[in-house]
């Protein structure tokens, strides 16, 4: 891989890959809205060029260079939490931009579409989940995702072009929403809050977000044709024991309610990647541990 193109590059598994490709020597063109609020967060580098160009635009934009690309990230996609989850018509359109995105990939010269989902794509299963775990969504978020990634995939067939999907699992790390779970706890805990929380009982699979980004440079050579991966760290603890090690790190003498609020409705209370074939296709392997990674979280927070 010389050059990458990524959508969706403002967040944290965006920013991280754009560092990972940017350790490997990669070109890389970002796709970003001209009007995006968290444009700055994009890593600044000789390698790296930003071309504006909204989710709407994708369907028309054109390569007006010389060059020819590799590997195009599709990560972009709106209504990803709250009440925007469930917009249905919202999510319709997600799935023709990533068919957009299909297009683009080809008529910049791609020979590798690398598209993300999600764990929302197999609704409420209790367990590990695999490639092949059967997918029966619940929400319209998961629906989109899953649609998206099937269709995609007979595109990129069609147009010639190889095509991958990454369901992603907990990903944190910087650059990621206020309103994530971590990112969010730790505010509290700056701000002196009493964070609420659950109890805190669902076992659960955290990922680093340079980890995540290591695994997508990885399968952008290394990925096979047409294949479906799990992405998380493989490894699952009680949340309760993650928010404690965050709570550790951040403020050890901070209290933490627990059981303060109730589950969401369909709780999902076991949730864990196999990342047997990322791991035998790529090599790739988690190497950042969970207090590590809120180290670099809280620096980025700080900092900020």
């Amino acid at each position: 891989m010389k050059r990458a193109i990524i959508t969706g590059a403002t967040g944290t598994v965006g920013t991280a890959i754009i560092q990972e490709l940017i350790k490997s020597n990669v070109e890389v063109l970002v796709f970003c809205r001209h009007d995006s609020k968290r444009i700055s967060q994009i890593p600044q580098n000789s390698l790296v060029t930003i071309k504006y160009c909204s989710l709407d635009d994708l369907a028309n934009v054109e390569n007006d260079s010389e060059k020819k690309y590799d590997v195009f990230y599709h990560l972009a996609w709106e209504g990803t939490s709250g009440e925007a989850r469930d917009n249905y018509y919202l999510q319709n359109k997600n799935v023709k931009y990533a068919l957009d995105a299909v297009g683009v990939a080809k008529r910049f010269g791609c020979d590798t579409f690398i598209g993300v989902g999600s764990q929302a794509e197999y609704g409420r299963v209790e367990g590990m989940l695999k490639p092949n775990t059967p997918t029966f969504p619940t929400m319209g978020y998961g629906i989109g995702k899953l649609s998206a990634g099937l269709l995609t995939r007979q595109y990129a067939r069609q147009l010639g072009l190889k095509h991958i999907w990454v369901r992603i699992l907990s990903v944190y790390g910087p650059n990621d929403g206020k309103q994530s779970l971590t990112v969010s706890t730790i505010n509290k805990l700056l701000a002196g809050e009493v964070p609420q929380l659950t109890k805190g009982d669902q076992m659960w699979d955290f990922l680093y977000s340079g980890d995540a980004a290591k695994a997508f440079v990885l399968l952008g050579d290394k990925g096979v044709n047409g294949k479906t991966y799990v992405l998380g760290s493989g490894k699952v603890k009680r949340l309760r024991e993650y928010i404690e090690d965050l709570r550790d790190v951040v403020s050890p003498n901070s209290e933490l309610a627990f059981g303060a609020i109730e589950y969401y409705p369909h709780q999902v209370m076991y949730l864990q990647a196999d990342t047997t074939e990322l791991v035998q296709d790529t090599g790739w392997s988690p190497t950042v541990e969970f207090r590590d990674g809120i180290k670099q979280l809280l620096h980025w927070i700080l900092k900020k």
